[in-house]
């Protein structure tokens, strides 16, 4: 029951995590252009790493 709600909360983190990259995606597109980006790309790819390590093989 816990590993079911643990895969099921970090599911939600990394759902979340990917729609605040979409609603970002202008910012990181001005910050681009200063030279300066944002590292939303390292929190998608450590909850999509956590999500795969908590799904049963």
């Amino acid at each position: 029951m816990e590993s079911q709600l643990y895969r099921g909360f970090v599911f939600a983190l990394y759902q979340f995590s990917l729609l605040l990259g979409i609603v970002l995606l202008p910012i990181a597109l001005l910050f681009g252009r200063m030279g300066l980006s944002l590292p939303v790309h390292r929190v998608v790819l450590r909850l999509e790493d956590a999500y795969a390590g908590a799904t049963p093989s």
